[in-house]
């Protein structure tokens, strides 16, 4: 499918926030999240002769300031204060691509840009358990340097409710894979998506599970109702029980008093969270409960970042 004129909205980690970003699909090939924009979404696969020729485009523009028309302006405009250090493979499902294809990207982003550190993506526990090691690896020596993946809960219970396909056990078996390829792993949690019936289970097994993968990288989101997702029905219609901000900041509290990390760095920089926090487990574990038993013990809604500010 070619793209064209279209283009995904931009949707990446913080940490890719000086990124190019190139897309080469559109929605997730799982979409059954009850939570997620992208629910009942079916997945777009951009063809390759357009990505190829973005590529190309990109390199003219980046290594010998040509214009080429068939850059689309907005890739232009990411393209021109882009640093020439990192491409993020959108959108919310690239690795998802067929495989082979996707070698052939890679190769194309090593050939034109032989001094791009790191290339990364999202990845879905689905498709990593359909990627064996050795093929991960293959990515791995071609410049896929990290994936970012949405492990949500630990909790079985919450995720069958959301919709999530897997099984805790199957996000471990998945993550796993990839650490043993050598790709860096991220791994994101949602806070609040148990809601408050199941916020104690979902806060102690994300915790186990989070121990067990034991990532480079974890990050905290907050739940955000999506509008015309099935969670925002629950939600209206009594099914579902939002936790206030402090429930909120009780729960992370409790998950990161049993994560148990050998080296990770935990954040929760992330638009839609209260309050920011960031450091290294083992070594700053005790100074983010600090924080987080100071603001709890304050309940001055004034240290949270306000509703109106917050984002997906």
């Amino acid at each position: 499918m070619r793209f064209g004129r279209e283009r995904p909205e931009i949707i990446r980690p913080p940490s890719e926030w000086r990124s190019y970003y190139l897309p080469i699909t559109w929605g997730c090939s799982h979409a059954g999240c009850s939570f997620c924009r992208w629910y009942g979404e079916k997945l777009r696969i951009r063809d390759l002769e357009e990505i190829e020729e973005e590529i190309r485009a990109l390199s003219l523009l980046r290594n010998h300031g040509v214009y080429a028309p068939s850059l689309h302006p907005v890739a232009a405009r990411i393209a021109i204060e882009w640093d020439g250090r990192r491409i993020f493979l959108q959108d919310a499902d690239a690795l998802a691509y067929p495989y082979e294809s996707l070698v052939e990207i890679l190769k194309a982003l090593r050939e034109h840009f032989p001094s791009l550190e790191r290339v990364g993506s999202y990845a879905t526990p689905q498709i990593l358990l359909r990627r064996s090691v050795e093929q991960l690896r293959k990515l791995r020596e071609l410049g896929l340097g990290i994936l970012y993946v949405g492990v949500e809960s630990g909790d079985d219970l919450v995720l069958e409710k959301v919709g999530k396909g897997v099984r805790s056990e199957e996000i471990v078996e998945a993550c796993r894979k990839v650490k043993e390829a050598g790709i860096a792993l991220s791994v994101t949690v949602i806070l609040g998506l148990g809601g408050k019936e199941r916020s104690r289970e979902h806060a102690l097994r994300t915790a186990e599970v989070l121990s067990r993968i034991d990532p480079e990288f974890a990050a905290a989101l907050t739940l955000m109702i999506v509008p015309g997702t099935p969670l925002e029905r629950e939600v209206q219609e009594g099914r579902f029980s939002l936790l206030s901000p402090f429930e909120i900041l009780e729960e992370l509290k409790l998950m990161l008093e049993n994560c148990d990390f050998s080296s990770c760095f935990f954040s929760t920089m992330h638009a839609s969270n209260y309050l920011p926090l960031r450091g290294r487990f083992p070594q700053e574990k005790g100074k983010l409960l600090s924080i987080l038993e100071e603001v709890l013990r304050r309940r001055d809604p004034g240290l949270l970042r306000p509703s109106f500010l917050r984002a997906l």
